[in-house]
């Protein structure tokens, strides 16, 4: 099979660098080239982070603002497949990947391409993935298939946990109670199998039921709590977002933001959740598996 693929994708951690090296090896194994491209911020995001650092990306990353990229230096100028891997920040595409998305060379390559995605998230995904989506549909590509991978730990814990990983730069057990951070390591080999999957549909020329056959493999899943959360929090990220963005001395109002954020997740969606469980949720079944549906597929 003499295929050409591009996978591109940002780490900081390198955890995505290992999703990458796991799903592509069935592709290369069967003898497609496959050329793997890191993106590269001109003025790098430091990993760990610190506290001041973190949340100080946050308004550029849900407004979408790009930042400069080191040149991508790619080999070729068409693939036969691209696969992008990325994470959410802050419920939106991460800041290299938003920027990587609007740049015109890259823009080019999508442009008639078969596009797969694949993201390393806490637990929500989806307000990043829709503006991915939007984003390679306003490129040209076509968008084949999807994987999420995330931490399954409950939301509280993986919170914990994260904020240890990114502050610290150690994935490892917290105070040796808690569990590891970022995805699980059987998760990130399990990549492994999606790849086989590619393959399958790559030798085929035909990709119309490759998402199904992935989704039933269970390599992308919706949490409705989760999903309801997030449909909440992405208009008061916006809202955060476009008033900080206004501000000349942003410092004490990304300080409010932290604290809105955790109060938010330990008291304020609690209780939303609670009452969507008594008074919407239990009538609203039909409109629910409609919005799963429209999250899990990859057409519009």
């Amino acid at each position: 099979m003499n295929k050409k693929i591009l996978a591109i994708y940002y780490t900081q951690s390198g955890q995505m660098g290992e999703i990458i090296d796991a799903f592509t090896a069935p592709l290369i194994e069967a003898g497609a080239s496959v050329e793997k491209a890191s993106v590269k911020p001109a003025a790098n995001y430091d990993f760990p982070w610190t506290g001041k650092r973190f949340f100080s990306v946050m308004p550029s990353c849900v407004l979408g603002v790009p930042a400069p990229l080191e040149p991508l230096n790619l080999k070729e100028t068409k693939y036969d497949l691209i696969i992008l891997g990325y994470q959410p920040w802050f419920l939106s595409p991460s800041i290299p990947t938003n920027s990587l998305l609007q740049t015109e060379e890259f823009k080019a390559l999508l442009k008639n391409t078969p596009v797969i995605t694949i993201s390393a998230a806490r637990n929500m995904w989806i307000n990043a993935y829709v503006r991915v989506k939007k984003m390679l549909n306003d490129a040209g590509a076509t968008l084949v298939g999807n994987i999420a991978l995330v931490d399954k730990h409950p939301n509280a814990v993986s919170f914990i946990t994260i904020f240890y990983w990114m502050l610290s730069g150690k994935k490892e057990r917290y105070l040796n109670i808690f569990p590891k951070p970022g995805v699980a390591e059987q998760d990130i080999k399990n990549t492994k199998t999606y790849g086989e999957t590619v393959n399958k549909y790559l030798a085929l020329g035909n990709w119309s039921e490759m998402q199904n056959e992935l989704i039933k493999q269970k390599a992308v899943e919706i949490n409705y709590t989760l999903m309801f959360t997030e449909a909440r929090a992405k208009p008061i990220f916006a809202a955060w977002a476009k008033f900080i963005s206004k501000r000349k001395n942003q410092t004490p109002w990304l300080s409010a933001f932290k604290y809105y954020l955790f109060i938010a997740l330990f008291l304020g969606a609690p209780i939303l959740i609670t009452l969507d469980a008594l008074f919407l949720k239990p009538f609203s079944s039909n409109r629910i598996k409609r919005k799963k549906l429209n999250y899990l597929q990859v057409t519009n």
